[in-house]
């Protein structure tokens, strides 16, 4: 049985109004426990608002949303308890902060799921190590952080709830690039320590690139291709069609074929594509 599973979803914004908008249509697909899921596709294409239905931020038009084999609005009483078992964190996360101090915010979900103060102090203070804050800033207002410190700071706040599923929208978004290199990382430990499953929307192909599992692309409200890694990225000529393109390396590798070089265009990641022309060379 699949952790996750949408079937024939779609979903209208401002339904039965004369503003509606159709931004999902009949998308269905399935995620096992354990995988690493990238979500890619242009702006518009309805990656958000899927990503929000998955967790029961937004209801279904038509189409149902399980969880672990049950439907997550079968008792929409009960809805608050989806989103404890799948976090997620926005885009921009940092701009949600709003306790007194680090340790408030990254406090605030586990106290919400009725958890006891010794129970979550060590959650706070586990998920913020985590992430790489240090103690003593625990004790100061959020606000006084940096932005990368923010974001991190927002994301030890869903992972204190230790959910099931942990989806993360666009987390690298406007940092630097020491910083976004630092917070992929921390994913990616988090995802192997943990390992849960976790949902990554990005608009960089590079980063789905190194760590997806499978990727599942959307385009125009509908679901374009949901495959492994490496089959999704070998359709880059289908991808240019709707707007997207694969790792600048994979391109690389894909011209060098083209002028007569024996490469593997199937590599994904600049060190996969240093070692393949390092092979290349030396059996010049």
């Amino acid at each position: 049985m699949s952790l996750i599973k949408a079937e024939n979803v779609s979903f209208v914004y401002g339904y039965g109004t004369s503003f509606e908008k159709k931004a999902l249509d009949d998308v269905s697909f399935e995620i096992e426990s354990g995988e690493f899921i990238g979500v890619i596709g242009h702006t518009g294409s309805g990656k958000s608002t899927l990503i929000q239905l998955l967790n029961g931020l937004l209801k279904p038009t038509d189409g149902k949303i399980y969880l672990e084999g049950k439907n997550i609005w079968d008792e929409p009483k009960k809805i608050r308890n989806i989103r404890f078992k799948v976090g997620m964190v926005f885009q921009y996360p940092e701009y949600q902060l709003f306790e007194e101090t680090v340790y408030k915010d990254i406090a605030f979900g586990a106290h919400n799921m009725g958890l006891d103060d010794n129970e979550t102090d060590k959650r706070v203070r586990s998920s913020a190590e985590f992430v790489g804050l240090k103690e003593e800033m625990l004790s100061v207002s959020p606000f006084e952080l940096s932005g990368g410190e923010k974001r991190r700071a927002a994301i030890a706040g869903v992972i204190a709830m230790d959910p099931d599923v942990l989806i993360l929208d666009e987390p690298t978004a406007g940092l630097d690039p020491l910083g976004k290199e630092v917070l992929l990382s921390q994913i990616i430990d988090y995802h192997k320590i943990r390992k849960n499953t976790v949902i990554l929307v990005s608009h960089s192909m590079e980063d789905i690139a190194r760590i997806a599992d499978r990727i599942l692309v959307m385009s125009q409200g509908k679901k374009f291709a949901f495959d492994t890694t490496e089959k999704v990225f070998s359709r880059g000529n289908d991808l240019q069609k709707i707007g997207l393109q694969v790792p600048q390396i994979t391109r690389i590798m894909q011209l060098l074929k083209k002028r007569g070089f024996n490469v593997d265009t199937g590599v994904l990641t600049v060190e996969q594509g240093f070692n393949e022309i390092l092979n290349c060379l030396s059996g010049v």
